[in-house]
């Protein structure tokens, strides 16, 4: 089956440009139609430290932005008006790569440093119509886990409903697929609940569009193998392709589709990683198609730039 799927893949995924992120956006015109009128899209990568999945999610941003009328972006875990970026995209004041100081670890990285960057330009160039940065939402740690999940979907429907904006939520792939439930294996023990994308999804339906960044083997500092073969991301890989989007929507003959739906793992890395162990990051309790709208993978991954000293 998976030299079948593969095969598919080949056939009707779009390949895409991940060397520079201000290269032109023809590549992801795709993108468009599975967007379609969405009010909130989630940008959810499986590692944070990649070059590569960064300069992906920074290209989907612009595009959503550029040409789907998209006016937020949430950065997932961190506030950016605390750490005064929000006024710096709007005003210039201030100095970006020192306000990321304060943030989150995965956030400080020359990849997003240049995300500001273009939102900064975008706004000069587009004073009536800006960009702006989500308010961070009130996280609960009531209730664990389980309990920040819904503060962070919470938080989202709370900002769209205060401002109408189209929202691009930008995180990680534990957050952002539709979990109703899914299983962590990250924590200790693992946890299995229903997620943001869970809440997301039930909250706008159709009109939330969980897009996952998904990856082979590389280095993010640390050396990342090939997945297990039971992975989704081992046959998301066995393709000849360095990096595509594929609609997970797109009808296929019955091997194809039975892959798609069937219960799946996919790799979930975080600052915290093992190769000897690389079997036990993973997602699990769904489907690739049923966790996800669409794939963007990217076959070798290396590190982020780091801003850290």
């Amino acid at each position: 089956m998976t030299e079948a799927v593969a095969r598919w893949i080949e056939h009707h995924a779009h390949r895409l440009s991940t060397s520079d992120p201000a290269a032109p956006l023809a590549d992801l015109e795709p993108l468009g139609g599975i967007v379609g009128d969405a009010e909130v899209v989630a940008v959810g990568a499986s590692i944070r430290q990649s070059r590569e999945l960064s300069v992906l999610s920074h290209r989907i941003v612009r595009f959503l932005v550029e040409e789907k009328g998209f006016r937020s972006l949430a950065l997932e875990g961190d506030d950016a008006a605390r750490l005064g970026l929000d006024e710096h995209i709007r005003t210039g004041a201030g100095d970006p790569r020192a306000m990321l100081s304060g943030a989150r670890s995965f956030w400080q990285s020359e990849e997003i440093l240049d995300v500001i960057g273009w939102m900064r330009s975008f706004n000069r160039r587009n004073p009536g119509d800006p960009v702006r940065f989500a308010g961070a939402p009130e996280v609960s740690l009531v209730d664990g886990l389980a309990g920040i999940e819904r503060s962070l979907a919470e938080g989202t429907i709370r900002w769209h409903e205060r401002t109408a904006d189209k929202i691009v939520y930008w995180g990680g792939l534990a957050h952002t697929a539709v979990g109703d439930p899914r299983t962590v294996s990250s924590s200790s023990p693992p946890e299995t609940h229903r997620n943001a994308g869970g809440y997301l999804r039930e909250h706008f339906g159709a009109d939330y569009v969980s897009i996952g960044l998904t990856f082979h083997h590389g280095s993010a500092p640390y050396r990342i193998p090939a997945p297990p073969a039971e992975f989704a991301d081992a046959v998301l890989g066995a393709t000849e392709l360095n990096a595509y989007l594929l609609d997970l929507r797109t009808d296929g003959p019955a091997p194809v589709r039975a892959w798609l739906d069937a219960p799946s793992k996919t790799r979930l890395i975080g600052p915290e990683y093992d190769a000897d162990d690389d079997a036990a990051y993973h997602l699990s309790g769904g489907s690739l198609a049923g966790w996800f709208d669409a794939v963007v993978h990217a076959q070798e991954i290396t590190p982020v730039g780091s801003l850290r000293a």
